[in-house]
């Protein structure tokens, strides 16, 4: 690492090293070799006069590229595609004259484009799923605990935390079956020529559409890939990056929400983040456990949400059949898209590894405002046993004013039970009260819905796709 010039984070601090090797030079150019091979194989399978000899000595240097040449002859040229088809047709004298037959620069660089994006989103899966497994877990292990739902961010009925768990997994499984989507829909350029009418290549077999119809089919096929655009200009239509990026985002969306949720509740001190023995918090309050992890993500996830919005003009902006405004932009939007998920998805696996709950905590805050939550059935009860339903009704709406005035204003406990218990219009003691305030009375179907999920949708998801969990180690 030089500390002279400038390295992106996502590079040194953030994406994993298997990210990084996909988006790395060497796989690209690796692949731009592999993409040679494969035409020249389709090309000689199709009757052109190829040799053996000379895909034989393409297959010798596939994976010893000649950087120093290639950069050298790029300075001169400017033209990175030209200048490694130069350097690899120096150590193939044989089949010099054939490397990049009828191809554009295209050729290699978008279908190499789409074959790292393509393992890129598999890894992106594979992670997720990850996730989904941890998280499932935890949902089964506090599927019956009780705990304050909110709305606004105001106490609201209660859930489990096992069943808000649920809600972070199910973003993810949406998030995977949009990832499937994708991936089942991503598209190579193939060889379309310089205006998408594979012109070249109709010339290269004198004419004969079945043959350049064919060549297509055998390079995809070499290359274990599927669907081809159908049409194109010189490239494939950069609203498959918008698709890419939109799945992206969507992921970082899922993870921004969970991040988010993951700080409120540390500020309640229900739930945290894992914290090591010698972690530091704060540089100044020694004290403090922050959730730096949460955080990380939240900060990440804001990059990509953004950063999806730049194939989008990209694919709104491209002229006619090609226009070379997309280059810089792409070369560096789409990887860092994928870094920054992989960096996100890293840190959520780490933190749903060994998240932090402190049971007495969450149901002090159930108890405090569970009596508010309760009236409804005090009040049921209260009319079983003679009361006046209207009357009680003012009664206990009186009482709570007072005991929430007493809880805002005056800082003292909730005082509703006693309140009432003291009451004899409701004729009801304090233990008859207590037995109303069983938190378990006040959750649904929590408890069922946790159950139903995870067995009806997130096992058969995980068990379809051989799901091994993934411990991780953040670089920072």
């Amino acid at each position: 690492m030089s500390r002279n010039v400038y390295e992106s984070p996502l590079n040194s601090r953030y994406a994993s090293q298997e990210m990084l090797e996909l988006f790395s030079p060497d796989t690209k150019f690796r692949t731009w070799r592999k993409l040679w091979i494969a035409l020249a194989e389709a090309q000689k399978e199709l009757g052109l006069n190829i040799t053996d000899e000379q895909i034989e000595e393409l297959k010798k240097f596939q994976n010893d590229i000649n950087y120093e040449l290639a950069e050298e002859i790029e300075k001169e040229t400017r033209h990175d595609v030209m200048s490694h088809v130069r350097a690899y047709g120096s150590q193939c004298p044989k089949a010099k004259g054939i490397i990049h037959l009828g191809a554009t620069s295209c050729f290699v660089g978008d279908n190499t484009d789409v074959l790292i994006y393509f393992q890129a989103l598999k890894l992106v899966k594979n992670k997720v799923l990850s996730v989904i497994s941890k998280l499932s877990r935890f949902a089964e292990k506090y599927k019956d605990m009780p705990t304050l739902g909110f709305t606004h961010y105001q106490p609201a009925q209660l859930v489990t935390v096992g069943k808000r768990a649920c809600l972070w997994i199910q973003d993810l499984v949406l998030d995977v079956e949009e990832l499937d989507f994708v991936l089942s829909t991503l598209r190579l350029l193939g060889n379309k020529g310089t205006t998408g009418t594979q012109a070249s290549f109709l010339a290269l077999f004198d004419g004969d559409h079945e043959k350049v119809r064919k060549l297509e089919k055998l390079i995809a096929e070499k290359l274990s890939f599927e669907n081809i655009m159908p049409v194109s200009g010189q490239t494939y239509s950069r609203k498959q990056d918008t698709r890419i990026l939109n799945v992206l985002s969507s992921i970082a969306q899922s993870a921004y929400k969970f991040s988010n949720d993951m700080r409120l509740l540390a500020n309640l001190k229900e739930i945290e983040e894992p914290f090591e023995k010698n972690q530091i918090g704060s540089s100044a309050m020694a004290y403090k456990r922050n959730p730096m992890r949460s955080e990380r993500i939240s900060s990440l996830a804001r990059y990509v949400i953004v950063n999806a919005l730049n194939p989008a003009i990209t694919a709104s902006t491209q002229w006619f059949e090609r226009t070379l405004d997309d280059s810089a932009n792409r070369r560096i939007t789409i990887p860092e898209a994928f870094l920054a998920v992989d960096a996100i998805l890293n840190i959520y696996n780490n933190i749903a590894d060994g998240i932090v709950v402190y049971p007495k905590i969450i149901n002090k805050h159930v108890m405090s405002e569970l009596p508010f939550m309760a009236t409804e059935n005090i009040l049921m009860e209260a009319v079983k046993r003679g009361g006046d339903r209207q009357e009680l009704h003012e009664r206990i709406r009186v009482h709570s004013m007072e005991a929430a005035r007493m809880v805002k204003e005056e800082g003292k406990e909730n005082d509703l039970l006693e309140r009432i218990a003291n009451d004899p219009s409701f004729n009801l003691n304090m233990e008859e009260l207590t037995k109303v305030l069983n938190p378990h009375n006040y959750i649904g179907r929590s408890i069922q819905q946790v159950e139903e999920y995870l067995n009806e949708h997130v096992k058969p998801l995980l068990e379809k796709n051989n799901v091994e969990e993934t411990h991780i180690e953040l670089k920072a």
